[in-house]
């Protein structure tokens, strides 16, 4: 079966919650031959772990390597999404910002718009505030 996977199903999957929906989804990927993932989906997936499970993100970036790695799950730019992942695990930010940096750093734009200072953690971009531009 050639399908999009949805976030609960991935979910579902990693936590065990709620039984009968994570048997299924489980019985689901054990089966599978060909997904396709959005990045949107990790982005979701990272941050339901957190929020709504509060899992620590070593874990959550382990989950997200974990479903990058799954044979069957095919996404856009693996490389892109890997680093990622990375940014937002070692660099501590969110992952959409990780995301930002992870596309600035494989487009070669090294710049980056954004009200939010965690980026500038990051050497490999320039984090411009939308306040200072004239």
């Amino acid at each position: 079966m050639t399908a999009l996977v949805d976030t609960n199903v991935l979910v579902r999957h990693l936590t065990g919650d709620p039984p009968a929906a994570a048997a299924s989804a489980t019985r689901l990927l054990g089966s599978a031959k060909d997904l396709l993932m959005p990045d949107l989906i990790l982005a979701e997936v990272v941050y339901v772990l957190e929020s709504f499970y509060e899992a620590p993100r070593a874990q959550v970036a382990e989950c997200a390597r974990s479903i990058l790695g799954f044979e069957p799950i095919r996404v856009d730019d693996p490389a892109l999404l890997m680093r990622a992942v990375e940014v937002y695990e070692t660099d501590r930010i969110d992952f959409a910002e990780a995301y930002l940096v992870a596309t600035a750093e494989a487009t070669g734009i090294d710049t980056v718009v954004s009200f939010d200072k965690s980026i500038d953690r990051i050497e490999s971009v320039e984090r411009v505030d939308p306040g200072k531009v004239k």
